[in-house]
């Protein structure tokens, strides 16, 4: 079965002109799984802290408008994105700690995934957090 992995954003409310939220979409056949870190822990049956498989649908927008695909990725670099971030709820090392500013927050999960699974797509200068 092939993977994709989407890059997915949405503008924050109230600051979405200058700040938005990242998260991927692990999409397997007909199984899409939403992965993001949010600012309240435990809100879904699996959550891992601040970390959350499917809390939203994977489209939904968090307050402030529609999401949109940034990127997407298949073969080897899907299948190693899905993996790093499947396997995230034992390595992400932030996953009990969320801080809005400078993070780490959801875009600094975001630019973590990015980083171990050697990938150098660039977030947006809107993706406050990523250097935390």
């Amino acid at each position: 079965m092939k993977t994709v992995v989407q890059l997915r954003a949405a503008k924050i409310p109230v600051i979405g002109f200058i700040a938005v939220h990242y998260w991927y979409v692990v999409i397997r056949g007909n199984q899409q799984d939403r992965w993001e870190i949010w600012q309240k822990a435990s809100l879904s049956r699996d959550s891992w802290g601040h970390l959350h498989q499917n809390l939203m649908s994977p489209n939904s927008g968090v307050g402030n408008g529609m999401s949109w695909v940034e990127t997407s990725w298949r073969g080897n670099l899907g299948d190693k994105l899905a993996q790093t971030i499947e396997n995230s709820p034992l390595t992400y090392p932030y996953n009990h700690c969320y801080r809005y500013f400078p993070g780490p927050n959801s875009n600094t999960y975001v630019q973590w995934i990015l980083n171990q699974a050697n990938c150098n797509y660039r977030l947006s200068i809107k993706a406050i957090g990523k250097y935390y």
